[in-house]
């Protein structure tokens, strides 16, 4: 249900832009993102961390885009999220006791045993990814078409996330419970 929510504003988004144009898209969007952030802490009496700086990004640079009639605040918004991220994680090898992946991932994988040198490999990861994908989000915007910028937006880095998780599920089920007990079985 927690992963429905989170489309839903692209979702808006997309179905608005394709239906009108960039800028009803962008209020529309903005709309949603508060309204992701009613339905977080209506659900949970908190609101994720991700959810907040996204909806501040999309209501600051959306209210821009609105008010200057320039597309190009948005298409920066995925950018600048992606490279904030990028640098949290990468703070968080030395800042706290644990890195941003491993706190983020611990509860969600349990019975999983990693070491801290393979939770510190999967953060840089996450630290390359979020920064490939924001420059991949402004090769897009500024040498592309604007709808070629939206189906991007919408399909590809969805697409590319979801490439991107499966991988590393692949990566962390080496770390199972069952894994471990196989290569110990001499049989």
């Amino acid at each position: 249900m927690q992963n429905l929510l989170e489309l839903a504003p692209l979702a808006v988004f997309a179905i608005t832009y394709y239906l009108r144009d960039i800028y009803v898209a962008t209020g529309a969007l903005m709309v949603a993102m508060l309204l992701l952030l009613v339905t977080d802490y209506m659900m949970t009496r908190k609101i994720p961390t991700m959810h907040l700086v996204s909806a501040v990004l999309v209501v600051v640079l959306g209210s821009v885009t609105i008010l200057l009639h320039d597309q190009r605040f948005i298409q920066w918004k995925p950018t600048i999220l992606f490279w904030a991220f990028g640098v949290a994680f990468l703070l968080s090898q030395w800042i706290g006791k644990q890195p941003l992946a491993e706190r983020l991932m611990r509860g969600a994988l349990e019975g999983v045993v990693m070491s801290v040198k393979d939770w510190r490999r999967l953060n840089l990861v996450w630290v390359v990814f979020y920064l490939l994908m924001g420059a991949l989000n402004l090769l897009v915007a500024r040498n592309a078409s604007e709808r070629m910028w939206v189906n991007f937006k919408v399909f590809g880095i969805t697409g590319l996330t979801l490439i991107f998780v499966m991988a590393q599920a692949a990566w962390i089920s080496r770390h199972s419970p069952s894994k471990a007990s196989d290569t110990n079985d001499p049989n």
